[in-house]
């Protein structure tokens, strides 16, 4: 556990929840202007087809996923598509908060910051150097 999650019950997808909106309202405003439009959802764990799409075995090995085109390769045909989405697997998260022992805020930002960079269609490097931007 960390100092600031208090001994007890797993926090919930609310406090997750709130954990990446705290990340999200830190981004420059530059990133920020440009995820008006993202749904952020934090689900129980990743659904079998979103397992199965990414060949992955066991949902708690996904702790997030980005549902969407990024930004440079958007046209004015993806008007009809679905909204992009970023969604958090909160089973997977606070497996891996628990076996880490990475601060849960911190652990939510880094999956929260992975997804916006897929938005943007960023590089880990990116990806890493934003993360350090928001960091308190």
């Amino acid at each position: 556990m960390n100092e600031q999650e208090p001994m007890g019950a797993a926090p919930s997808a609310d406090a997750i929840e709130a954990h990446a909106r705290a990340v999200i309202a830190r981004l420059p405003d530059a990133f920020r202007r440009h995820l008006g439009d993202v749904v952020l959802l934090v689900e129980e764990e990743a659904d079998a087809e979103t397992l199965a799409a990414l060949e992955i075995d066991h949902p708690l090995d996904l702790t997030g996923i980005y549902h969407g085109r990024p930004i440079g390769e958007k046209s004015a045909f993806d008007s009809a598509a679905l909204p992009d989405r970023i969604h958090l697997y909160r089973q997977a998260i606070l497996a891996e908060w628990c076996e880490t022992g990475v601060r849960l805020d911190e652990l939510v930002a880094h999956v929260t910051i992975h997804e916006i960079g897929h938005h943007f269609g960023l590089s880990d490097d990116d990806m890493h150097a934003l993360e350090e931007a928001v960091a308190d």
